[in-house]
C-alpha cells in the first residue's frame, strides 16, 4: 500500500512515531496520552494494555482526537478527530503485525514482555471516521 492511497488527513501520521491521543473521562474532562501509531489505508492503529485507564475511557467514550507529538506528548501538528474501535481476532493480529513492523524493538519485544509481566492483555484499537477539524 502506497502513501498516496492514504487519505490526506492521515498522511502526516504515516511516518509519525508518536501521537498525542486525547480520550474523555466520565466527568467530561479529557486525558492526553502519547501513543505509537501505524497507518494502513484509511485506518490508523494503536495499542494499549487491558488494565489501562485509556482502555476504560475508550470503552465508555470511543470519540477521540489525536495529533502528531513528541515522544513526551508535546503536540507538533494539527489535531484530527476520530472514533476508536477495539479489535479482536484477525483484525487485532493484523494491527499487532503492523505495529511490530514499524516499531520492531518496542512493539515486537519490549511491549509484549511488559504486558506479560503485568499479567494483562494487549489490546489493539482502530481509529476510524477520521476528520480534520
Amino acid at each position: 500500500m502506497t502513501e498516496t492511497s492514504v487519505p490526506a488527513v492521515l498522511r502526516p501520521f504515516v511516518r509519525q512515531g508518536t501521537v498525542l491521543l486525547r480520550t474523555r473521562k466520565r466527568d467530561g474532562s479529557w486525558v492526553d496520552t502519547p501513543v505509537n501509531i501505524v497507518v494502513r489505508g484509511d485506518r490508523a492503529y494503536i495499542r494499549t494494555y487491558g488494565k489501562s485507564g485509556k482502555h476504560n475511557r475508550l470503552r465508555n467514550f470511543p470519540e477521540v482526537w489525536f495529533c502528531p507529538s513528541t515522544w513526551l506528548g508535546k503536540p507538533t501538528g494539527p489535531k484530527v478527530w476520530g472514533r476508536a474501535r477495539r479489535l479482536d481476532g484477525a483484525e487485532a493480529r493484523t494491527a499487532a503485525h503492523l505495529l511490530t513492523r514499524k516499531y520492531p524493538l518496542l512493539h515486537g519485544i519490549l511491549v509484549p514482555i511488559l504486558h506479560r509481566l503485568m499479567r494483562t492483555r494487549t489490546l489493539h484499537y482502530e481509529l476510524t471516521d477520521v476528520l480534520a477539524r
